[in-house]
Order: structure tokens, then sequence, then C-alpha cells
């Protein structure tokens, strides 16, 4: 059998940095680098490379690329300089090949550091690999709720090796909520929330959007937890036009949601708004839709127009985003601010490490205030420990130039350093 890593030694342009479906790649530095006094340094990276969450890794190789070319001449840890090694590991969109590859990077790799992101399914069971063994991880790219509670964390004692920089739960409720207030509606909202942990964290009775919903005149309308691949939707969308539902939430796979909304519009089934948390972040995903992507909201984490700016690469978000789309003739994405970001965090932290060993790295975490490109990160206080929020804002899928759908930041109440762009409208 093939071995499953690939290793790298040569500068971008001699070879591809990240091929799409490759279970395991070896970012190595330059032959100069190499030469350094240090042993190299070995960041693990699990990612959805490949199944339904792929498009969540889609900026992969290009974040990468910058990475690699950001760290050429290596980090100074104590007085020493260290060629850098990334290790990326697919995890299939599988909770279980996630965490089975976190324990290969662990014990077999021997990684120093562990960034990983893009949704619950990938994070959480690859933060529990690198809790257990003692492996300082930092993650993005999954609501707060479900990582510490979906991790049975304590908020009295919170985690040891494990960091998240994300926002949560309240953010995108309170962020949905001021975009349905914008709009005459009957506040009756139709909820989807599937059986996984983004669904049982939204749809929890006690902590989720229900109880805020109800306080804030919303009526709730949840047909019940579901499998979050399911097709037919032909009862949810019955009971949604029974109870006359005029507001769509849910939190569901892209593809699941496409499936919904198609089978909406067939039934004649016709809110008039509709904010599918997960599902419409990506251009791609949303244009496919056809009419029925038109003026779909969501919630917005990143985009080319928020005000932060990299102290990795010194690019703006503007600059970051268009550097992805003249590199992979590709729309930016959400994913591609946070994917950045967690090496300009992993960058931070390593740089500011005492010494190239578990403790002192995980005691420079802990210690981060950084400003990012997403937004200031720094663990020193935060809803719960080892947990930052980021500030989030609202969105929706707008005609722009030439017809073709624009995401337009069109409700900032929560995060006013962000300005608005746009309008929101009815469907």
């Amino acid at each position: 059998m093939a071995p499953d890593n690939h290793i790298f030694k040569s500068t971008a342009s001699r070879r591809q940095i990240l091929k799409a479906g490759t279970a395991a790649t070896f970012l190595a530095m330059s032959p100069s680098v190499l030469r350094a006094q240090g042993r190299a340094i070995k960041i693990g990276l699990v990612t959805p490379t490949t199944g339904p969450l792929a498009i969540f890794g889609e900026t992969d190789a290009f974040v990468l690329a910058e990475f690699k070319k950001a760290v050429a001449s290596g980090i100074t840890i104590g007085g020493q300089t260290h060629p850098v090694e990334v290790i990326v590991k697919d995890s299939q969109s599988n909770p279980s090949r996630a965490a089975e590859v976190a324990n290969e990077l662990i014990n077999a790799s021997k990684i120093d550091l562990m960034v990983v992101a893009h949704t619950p399914d990938t994070v959480n069971p690859v933060a529990d690999a690198c809790e257990i063994n003692e492996v300082p991880c930092v993650s993005t790219d999954a609501p707060w709720q479900p990582y510490f509670f979906g991790r049975k964390g304590d908020p009295k004692k919170g985690f040891k090796w494990t960091y998240h920089f994300f926002w949560g739960a309240e953010a995108l409720i309170s962020t949905f909520i001021n975009m349905y207030d914008e709009l005459p509606t009957n506040k009756v909202v139709g909820c989807l929330w599937p059986n996984d942990s983004d669904g049982n964290a939204f749809s929890d009775a006690g902590h989720g959007m229900p109880p805020v919903l109800e306080k804030r005149g919303y009526k709730v309308v949840n047909t019940g937890s579901f499998d979050p691949f399911a097709e037919n939707f032909t009862s949810q969308i019955t009971a949604f036009k029974a109870a006359n539902v005029e507001i769509v939430t849910s939190v569901l796979p892209p593809p699941t949601f496409t499936s919904f909304w198609t089978q909406a519009a067939q039934q004649g089934f016709k809110p008039k708004i509709v904010t599918p948390g997960k599902s419409a972040e990506f251009p791609a995903a949303v244009r496919a839709l056809g009419p029925l992507g038109k003026n779909i909201g969501i919630e917005v984490w990143w985009s080319p127009y928020h005000p932060y700016s990299s102290h990795l690469t010194g690019q703006s978000s503007a600059e970051l985003a268009a550097a992805y789309t003249k590199a992979s003739n590709k729309t930016w994405t959400m994913p591609l601010g946070f994917k950045h970001a967690l090496f300009e965090v992993a960058t931070d932290v390593l740089k500011r490490s005492k010494a190239l060993e578990p403790n002192a790295i995980r005691e420079a975490i802990a210690a981060t205030q950084y400003e990012s490109i997403v937004g200031p990160v720094q663990w020193a206080k935060g809803p719960v420990p080892n947990v930052c929020t980021t500030p989030l804002v609202g969105g929706q899928w707008q005609p722009g130039a030439g017809g073709e759908l624009e995401l337009k930041i069109v409700n900032s109440k929560d995060a006013p350093e962000i300005k608005t762009n746009g309008t929101l409208v009815a469907l």
C-alpha cells in the first residue's frame, strides 16, 4: 500500500502544495531553513478535504501556500530558528475519521501543535484527541456552544489543552432576529434543526434559539429532529404552510438545504425571509440554486468588507479575498478568513512560546492577545474558559453587476465596526 504522506521540500513554483483529495501532506521549508539548528516544528491540520463538508476546506491549498511563504525563514523559539512543517489530514467529513487521523498526527507524526477547523463534526473529535493526549490545539469555524458543551465542557473548569475562537449561537440568534425585525412579518418562524451537534445546540429549549425567539415576540414552529442528510422535506413544508410560517431558519449541510429549498418552491411554500445557517455561506452553493438563491439571508463571519488585516502577510481583508480569487479563479468564501486566521494565531503562538514543548506552547496559547484578519483573538476572558468569540453580522445574497448574486452586509447592529453595504429586502 502506498504511504499516506507526501513530502514537499521545494518551493511552491515547482510543485502544487496541496492536491485535492490528498489524505496527508508535508509542507517543508526551503533547504536553507532546513540547515537551521533547530528541529522542524510540526503543525498538524485536520480538515474536510472530501465529503459533504469539503466546500469548507476549499481554500486550504491557497492558505497553506501563503503560510509557507510567510514562514519560509522559519520561526524562532527560545533563540533558535526552526523550519516549519504542516501535516495535513483529510477528515473525509466524518467525525470518526477525524478522530482517527488526529491520533495519527499525535502518535505517529509527533506534532507540536494541532490546528483544526470546519464544523463540530471535524473540530470536536480532534480537540478531544488532543485533550486526552495533552497536545496543544487551536480550532475555529464551529459555533462555540457545540464545541464546548458538545465536548461536555464544564464552565467552571474548561479544558487544559484545547482553545477555540469563533462566534456562538447567541450571536447567530441575535443576528438573525435583528434581520427579522427589519421586515414586516407575522413573526412565525419555521425551524429546521437536524439531529447533529449544530442542530441540537440551536434547538435546545434552555440555551438555544427557541427561548430567545419567544422572548423577542416570535412564535416557533419546530417539526422535530431529523437526519442531517435527509432528502424529503414534504412533512416539514406541509407543517410550515399550515402554521402560516413567514420566516424560516435552519442549520443544515449545504446539500440538505438545497433539497429543502427546492422542494419548498415546488410545493408553493414562499416565506418572506430565510436564514439557513451553515448552508448559504458559499457562493457556489447559492448560485447553484439559480433564481432560488436570490435574497437568501445568512450570517456573515468574514468578508472583504471587514475592517481587519493580517499581521502574518500584511494583507487587508479585501486584499486577501482578491489574492485568493486571482490564485484560484474562485470567489472568496468566509472560511478563507478563518483558515488564514488559524495560521496567523498558530504563528503568533509559536513565536511567543518560550520553548518547543507542549506546556510552553499551551501557555502561549492561553496568553494570546492577537489582532487577526477576523478580529481580536484572546482567551483571557470569554463566555466560557478556552473560548474566544469573534464578531458576526447579517448578510443577504442580492443581485449585483450583471445579475450575479453578491453577498451584501445588511445588518451590523451587534458589530457596528463592520459597516453595512446593502439593505435587507424580502424574498
